[in-house]
């Protein structure tokens, strides 16, 4: 009998109303978890150019195991990423397409005839004992005057 008693103290302990208003809040809560699943899927999807509409509804629908899916699924990279690393490249191109000399101390810009880098001092060339014409470091004639360095 006393264990009958028990049983029915905890029946009515569960039946008191804040239990119920419990399970209403962590209803509440799924819900919006689960819309926010929905809106940030619609979101991704529109980055990366896909069919935003569509994955939206798949996790609307499915829920979880919707997002789950999308997450496989989706394109690996942001629209705007490959954008950017397509004229990355397309910069690099035109920049080892002009032919551009650089320091080799410094990095910065120098033109064929410069004789030292005007950023670094560091010499790049010297200049021909007789017409005084900018020669690499390593000839031993000039070329323009044949004259010995």
């Amino acid at each position: 009998m006393d264990f009958v008693q028990y049983f029915y103290n905890i029946i009515d302990f569960f039946k008191l109303p804040i239990w119920r208003y419990l399970i209403y809040g962590i209803v509440l809560i799924l819900a919006v978890l689960w819309l926010s699943f929905v809106y940030w899927t619609y979101r991704d999807a529109k980055l990366r150019n896909t069919n935003a509409i569509f994955w939206a509804l798949i996790v609307f629908i499915l829920n979880f195991p919707g997002l789950f899916i999308y997450l496989i699924l989706r394109p690996p990279e942001f629209i705007e990423d490959v954008l950017e690393r397509d004229l990355e490249i397309k910069r690099m191109e035109l920049y080892l397409s002009k032919d551009i000399k650089f320091c080799p101390t410094c990095r910065s810009e120098v033109k064929d005839d410069f004789v030292i880098c005007p950023q670094c001092r560091k010499k790049l060339k010297k200049s021909c004992v007789q017409c005084e014409k900018p020669l690499n470091l390593d000839w031993k004639v000039c070329p323009y005057c044949k004259a010995e360095q």
